[in-house]
């Protein structure tokens, strides 16, 4: 995993093969603005799908990824204000749900959740970005 800064922006970028392929980066933060891409269970250091069995499993794994993301720009869990979660199975919707509300508890982002996606993987379940803004600048 590696972090890049710029005059404007500091980037961060995983083992993730996808991030590589499609040319972006993990997360973007711009001032105290941090933007993290679609995320899906891929574990950032070895590139691998976990969970493929499990939507609220693949999430858990999600958020957490999330989370190292925001840190490993300058953020916290608290600066996340909005997720965009996209599922593949509307039976699965609270079992996602559930994780996030136990992913980040009072911190309570806005959240959306989109039923019906389709991802590059078929064993993926769940996708989600992220924002975050940090009420101190670097």
């Amino acid at each position: 995993m590696a972090s890049t800064t710029t005059q404007n922006s500091q980037k961060f970028h995983t083992s993730n093969p996808y991030e590589k392929q499609f040319g972006y980066s993990r997360a973007v933060r711009r001032g105290p603005f941090i933007f993290v891409s679609g995320t899906t269970s891929i574990d950032g250091t070895t590139g691998v799908l976990l969970h493929p069995e499990s939507a609220y499993e693949q999430e858990r794994q999600i958020f957490a990824e999330i989370v190292g993301a925001v840190e490993a720009v300058g953020g916290t869990r608290e600066d996340v204000v909005r997720v965009r979660m996209f599922v593949t199975a509307d039976e699965d919707s609270g079992d996602v749900g559930r994780a996030l509300k136990e992913s980040f508890g009072a911190v309570g982002p806005a959240a959306t959740m989109i039923l019906g996606a389709k991802f590059v993987d078929a064993q993926m379940k769940v996708e989600i970005e992220a924002d975050a803004v940090m009420l101190t600048l670097w």
